[in-house]
Formats: C-alpha cells, structure tokens, sequence
C-alpha cells in the first residue's frame, strides 16, 4: 500500500471533523493523493477540474495546511494538479488506476476474530459461503467502530470471489434516501428501482438512518420485499437493534426480525492487541509487542480508532526515519483521541438531517414561503432541535429559519413539546433525529 495513501486516508479523516458532511463530500473526498515531494516539501493533489482548484484553493487551503501539519508534524506546500496537466507532463509519476473495490483491505483474512464478535463473524461467514440460504436478511448492529462495515464488505468481497457474476450492491442508509430523493426530482424511478431490485445481494449499512423517512421506508419496503421473494442475499447494518430504531415502520421492522440479529460488542485486551499488530503489518511499520500493548491499554472501544493510531504511526514514520516508541505513540493517541470528540454541532447538520426525514429541501425549512403540513412540522422540529442542541439564542435562531421573531420561536418550542406530549411517534421521531445528528 503506498505510503502517501495511507497518510492522506488520516488527513481526510481530520477533515471530515472539521466541516460539514455536505462540504466534504462535495470537496474535500473528491481529492487524490499523488505525491509527497520530501525534498521540496509540496503535497501534490489530483483534483477534478479547474473550477474545484478554485474552489479548494479560496476556501479549504487552511484546513488541509492543518491537516497536513497534524498528520506530519510538518508544513507542506499544497499544489492541485487537474488530470490534463498530469498527462502532460512526461516527467510526471504514473498514476495507475485502482482497482474498482477500494475496500480490498475489508476481507475475512484481515478480521480479526475475538470472543465480542466471534458470533457475527460466523454468521456472515455463512452468508458468503451460501447467500440466501444461510440467514435472510441477516442484522448485524454495535456501536460505532466496531467492524460492522469490515465484515459487509467481507461478505461482499468473498461472494464475488467464489462467483465474479454476482450483482452486489452496497449502500449507506442515508444515501438511498438522497439517491431516491433525486430520483423522484429527475423522473428518474424506473432506473433507481432497476438499480436495487436486480442485484445478487444487497448489502446495507447503517439503516437505522431510514428510519422516520416515509418515502424511503416505502421504497425500500418493496426493494427488499422483491429480493426477498427473488431469493436474493440481504445484510444490513445499524448502530442499534430493530427494535430500538423507534422511527422503523412495524413491516420493516418485522422484516428486519425475519431471521438472524448478531450484535458486535467492543474487542477484549487480547483482541485489540492482535487487530494493532495486523493493522502494523497491512502497513509494513513495524511495532514492537510492548508498543502494541501500549496502543491496546490506551484504545479500548473503538476499532477505528487501533487502526487509525497505527495509520498515523506509519504516516510519521515517513518524516522521522526513526523507530517508533511509546513517546510518539502517546502523542499519536492524544491526536485520534482529539480528533475522533464528535464536533460541534451546527445548524446547518441539524436542517440538513430533519430534510432529510421529511423528504424536503434544507433551503425550504429555512424559507418563510411554503406553508405546507409536512413543510411545516419539518421547520418546527428543526427549529425545537436547533435549540436543543445549540447554545444559540432565540432571536439567532429566529435568524436561521428566514429571520423570523424570537415570540414566533418560543411558540414553535410550545407546540412542538406538546405534539410530543400527545403523540408517541413524535417523540420517537425527535429522539432518533437526535441520535441521528449526533451518530455523523
């Protein structure tokens, strides 16, 4: 794996906290790593066209400096190059094009088994030695950065090896309810309900995200009715049982119930230790056994986190040329530690998520024009979550929402806490939105 790769999966991940989902994805995820010039100290970044170097270069430039110096402990020069001028350039390095499954590490090989996940792992083994004979649907759930994601993809990955003609589909809950929701604006339907219901398997992460958006339940009611009745595989993941997704449509979560729920628990000693020492060799750094148990005493409920100590630790070897030891471990440690405190949470996260249940746009909650039922319950929740969840006073929050008075606000908290108070689904509705916001 090369090196640079590794250090900017780590700068991505320092930026992803930094900034809204909406502007990551749009700018930052769509950057490539092509090289890291030591001696002149430049970090060469493929972007695709000019008007994204603009863009990165008006807006972004003082986040990546951040993160470079995060992750290296050094300042790089940024320079965007667009695919024209790399092709140019005879001199340039190649840039070899990567395989279509960048999840190549997501095998049963690379999972590490301990007796928190040993059940899950044999439960999904037996899906992608037998799909749609072994357990159908299969619900893994567990806390976040817990290998949910890894065995998803392992189960995938091992399908496709043993038959290369088999549709997998993979998808996050939440992007199926923006892909359906653009869908629906483009006509488009026909193909989005194609694109689902021909796959061999279908593989869902984080579902709980559907939850309380009644379009989407719909759609992926019949989507998963069609494949269930075609015999087609079905694995989805959530952050919680079926059960406790109170926002869940009863069918949905009937279906969900059908066969096999397995929960991950957070990894033993022994199995954080194994995971730190798997990840040390994925990465060709080498870490002695007393650094290894250092990083596993300190990490004790998050996978993500082992795997991402270990990432930096091979990002600084690059500058130091210099063994690691458990003083730089313990400042890599402090670093992820920071970084992985959920970040603040804003307005715009909140708007975006509530429009996102609701089936509206975020530019509609915060407009005075339209007046809708559906409109406005979205605009009051988000208002009564804007205050929950904020430190912003009335009169700011009156701001947010079309510059409407602060007396108009306090009624909206009223009406929203008695809706609550008198309807259960409600009071579901907002908790699990709540989750939501805070699970980004």
């Amino acid at each position: 794996m090369d090196s640079f790769d590794d250090a900017w999966e780590v700068i991505c991940s320092y930026c992803k906290t930094k900034i809204t989902d909406v502007a990551y994805n749009t700018w930052i995820s769509r950057i490539k790593p092509l090289k890291l010039d030591f001696e002149s100290n430049t970090a060469f970044l493929i972007v695709p066209n000019d008007f994204h170097r603009q863009t990165l270069t008006r807006c972004y430039i003082p986040l990546l400096d951040e993160a470079f110096e995060a992750v290296f402990d050094n300042k790089f020069v940024i320079s965007f190059k667009i695919p024209e001028e790399i092709s140019e350039q005879s001199n340039a390095p190649k840039i070899e094009e990567k395989s279509n499954d960048a999840n190549y590490e997501y095998t049963f090989d690379t999972f590490i088994v301990g007796s928190s996940n040993k059940f899950a792992h044999a439960a999904c083994l037996a899906v992608a030695t037998n799909p749609s004979h072994a357990y159908n649907p299969l619900f893994l759930y567990g806390n976040s950065g817990l290998g949910k994601t890894h065995l998803l993809y392992a189960i995938g990955n091992e399908i496709k090896k043993n038959d290369p003609s088999k549709v997998i589909c993979y998808i996050k809950g939440d992007d199926f309810t923006n892909e359906l929701i653009e869908s629906l604006r483009l006509a488009k339907m026909s193909e989005f309900r194609h694109k689902y219901r021909q796959a061999d398997i279908l593989l869902v992460d984080d579902v709980q995200f559907i939850g309380g958006k009644e379009s989407t339940q719909e759609e992926f009611f019949h989507t998963f009715n069609a494949l269930k009745d075609a015999n087609k595989q079905i694995v989805l993941t959530s952050d919680r049982p079926p059960k406790e997704i109170k926002t869940l449509d009863d069918r949905l979560r009937s279906r969900f119930e059908q066969d096999l729920i397995a929960d991950i628990q957070p990894p033993d000693i022994e199995t954080r230790i194994a995971i730190v020492k798997r990840k040390a060799e994925l990465l060709d750094i080498d870490l002695s056994n007393d650094v290894c148990e250092y990083i596993a005493s300190k990490i004790k409920s998050n996978i993500r986190q082992l795997e991402g100590t270990v990432k930096k630790l091979k990002a600084k070897s690059l500058l130091s040329k210099e063994k690691t030891n458990i003083s730089t471990v313990q400042e890599v440690i402090a670093d992820i530690l920071n970084n992985d405190t959920p970040p603040e949470v804003t307005v715009e996260r909140i708007i975006d998520e509530v429009a996102r249940t609701f089936g509206v746009s975020a530019e509609e909650i915060r407009s005075q024009k339209n007046r809708s039922a559906n409109l406005s319950k979205a605009r009051h929740i988000a208002i009564y979550l804007t205050r929950e969840l904020t430190t912003l006073p009335m009169v700011s929050i009156g701001e947010e929402f079309g510059d409407r008075h602060y007396t108009t606000i306090i009624y909206t908290l009223k009406k929203v806490q008695q809706m609550m108070d008198k309807d259960r689904k409600i009071k579901e509705l907002v908790d699990d939105t709540i989750k939501n916001i805070r699970d980004r």
